[in-house]
């Protein structure tokens, strides 16, 4: 008994070593978006009150930790306590190897935001719209697409077995999938996104967005946690994506007919710019991916 209390006691301070490390891992992330960011963040977020920077830089802080979360899953899951000593050799080359895949996803995250910025709004500068136009159409669309990324970063490098190979594979495999289904889901819908964000259309922004979190999270299921094969892994993955496609367009084929019947939902987020029908759309796609993630 005494043994099992000193276990578990053990992983409080461990775990506050954690949490210091993902205070400095976000700081580390901040430096870096300053660095490649063509706008200074603070003065439009302190300063200039741009709700739309501050959102988008919410969900930055958001993908860093999904990241940092990933990379902390092996460590804390096989974490070993010998008797007192709580801070071992092995415990810090996991607190290295925890930093290290943080700081790779921290380049991996920004680099895929650059990249993806230009596949799924690609008819318009964001940075334009979100520094001068302050859109938060536009910021709402791209938190949804860097949480997306994130997701894809942390189960990349969570688990074991793989491998930074391992783990930019899967990735890489992942970016295809979120920009298939952007593209997927521009041609599904009956309202041109790109005019329809341009117009400052916060519903729409907020509808894409939360599809693209949700297919992130299926996408999650397929790389996460223990590599067990090439083939398999692969297998999975293919699986999971197409099941993500059509579950999550048939979602919304039902949230028009039993979810929100009176109203066509299309129309309500398009015409009206209806922000809470959008909210609800993306509660649903997001809701539906987390039961597939846990239930499977």
């Amino acid at each position: 008994m005494m043994e099992a209390f000193i276990n578990t006691l053990g992983f409080f301070p461990r775990g506050l070593v954690y949490v210091v490390l993902g205070l400095v891992i976000l700081l580390i992330a901040k430096f870096a978006k300053d660095l490649i960011t063509s706008y200074k963040i603070d003065e439009q977020v302190v300063q200039k009150n741009n709700t739309a920077i501050a959102l988008t830089l919410s969900g930055y802080f958001a993908a860093v930790i999904f990241v940092f979360v990933g990379a902390v899953y092996q460590p804390l899951t096989n974490a070993r306590i010998d008797g007192l000593a709580l801070f071992n050799r092995g415990f810090g080359l996991d607190v290295l190897q925890v930093a290290l895949y943080s700081l790779a996803g921290i380049v991996a995250l920004n680099l895929a935001r650059i990249f993806m910025d230009h596949l799924v709004l690609y008819k318009f500068s964001i940075d334009e719209e979100l520094v001068e136009g302050q859109n938060l159409g536009t910021a709402a669309a791209q938190v949804g697409m860097i949480l997306a990324i994130g997701l894809l970063i942390g189960g990349a490098v969570s688990g074991a077995g793989g491998g930074p190979l391992t783990a930019l594979a899967f990735f890489g495999m992942g970016m295809v999938v979120l920009v298939l289904f952007a593209l997927f889901y521009e041609l599904t819908t009956p309202f041109n996104i790109h005019d329809e964000i341009l117009k400052d259309n916060v519903a729409v922004g907020v509808a894409l967005g939360g599809n693209l979190v949700a297919i992130g999270l299926v996408t999650l299921k397929a790389v996460f946690g223990e590599f067990s094969g090439w083939t398999q892994g692969i297998i999975e993955f293919v699986i999971f994506a197409v099941v993500g496609f059509v579950l999550l367009y048939v979602l919304r084929l039902l949230i028009d007919l039993l979810i929100l019947p009176t109203t066509k939902v299309s129309a309500a987020i398009a015409n009206e710019q209806n922000v809470g029908v959008a909210f609800v759309e993306s509660t649903v796609v997001i809701g539906a991916a987390l039961i597939l993630f846990f239930a499977i």
